[in-house]
């Protein structure tokens, strides 16, 4: 596979993983992990699925027999044991019920529990990127710039959002602050916080899927700042020009790229 596939492979599998964290909640909440997602998760990674009585069970070997079982469930707990094991203490019958020995295992799963929920999550989602090659190269980089460029000439937002993804993965951009989200706007940067605790956001790009407009703004706006604030919003909507606008976006992320890799 190509960096540029596997790099959206790795946002793929980070999106996912937040969806599962997300639906994750404490045990009285009464909500429901988000199997599904869970469950594309585990099919990309090199555990194997298992039925076991009435469980779903997915086992990663290791070359001395089992290394470890997760049960899909509410718990998302990750085993150090056998899948019969885990079988009998997470839907024992009757009669395995009848033991002492079976009861306090049943009761007690500390000695051959690894994780739970949020803990085995991440476990999965570090092995899953862990599998994908995420070096690269200058010509890596100049693909996505061009790739980013021709989508946005062809008014293609689906194209352009996913090279500003990548770049975002590249250099760390994330969301704004609630104050300087843009209705109708993409808008992400770089985050950093003071120690007043002031949100420092920048440099800003700002895509809009409406006009196709691709603005960035090259220096840090502070939350607090309301003056930059506004003019961040009439950049956004063509009151006032932007450092870079267009194609020269693109190669601004390109070029931080490189600054930081090369």
């Amino acid at each position: 596979m190509s960096f540029k596939e596997n790099l959206l492979k790795k946002i793929k599998i980070d999106k996912m993983s937040k969806v599962v964290i997300n639906s994750i909640g404490t045990p009285d909440s009464n909500k429901k992990i988000d199997k599904e997602t869970m469950r594309e998760l585990l099919e990309m990674s090199p555990y194997k699925f298992r039925q076991e009585r009435d469980l779903d069970l997915y086992i990663k070997e290791a070359d001395n027999g089992i290394e470890k079982i997760l049960v899909l469930d509410n718990d998302l707990a990750i085993y150090k044991t056998t899948p019969e094991d885990v079988g009998m203490r997470k839907s024992p019958t009757v009669k395995e019920m009848l033991s002492i020995r079976n009861v306090i295992k049943i009761l007690n799963d500390k000695d051959v529990v690894i994780s739970k929920k949020e803990k085995s999550l991440k476990t999965i989602q570090n092995e899953l990127i862990e599998m994908i090659d995420l070096s690269f190269n200058k010509s890596d980089i100049e693909e996505i710039e061009k790739d980013g460029s021709e989508a946005l000439e062809k008014w293609d937002a689906d194209g352009v959002l996913e090279c500003l993804s990548m770049f975002a993965e590249l250099l760390g951009y994330r969301s704004p602050p609630k104050a300087m989200k843009i209705i109708n706007h993409i808008v992400i940067g770089s985050l950093t916080k003071k120690e007043g605790g002031e949100v420092m956001f920048g440099p800003v790009v700002i895509y809009s899927t409406t006009n196709n407009y691709l603005k960035l703004i090259d220096e840090q706006i502070g939350s607090l700042d309301k003056a930059k604030i506004e003019l961040m919003q009439n950049i956004a909507v063509g009151k006032e020009a932007a450092p870079f606008e267009g194609h020269l976006v693109f190669q601004y992320l390109k070029e931080e790229v490189f600054k930081r890799n090369f």
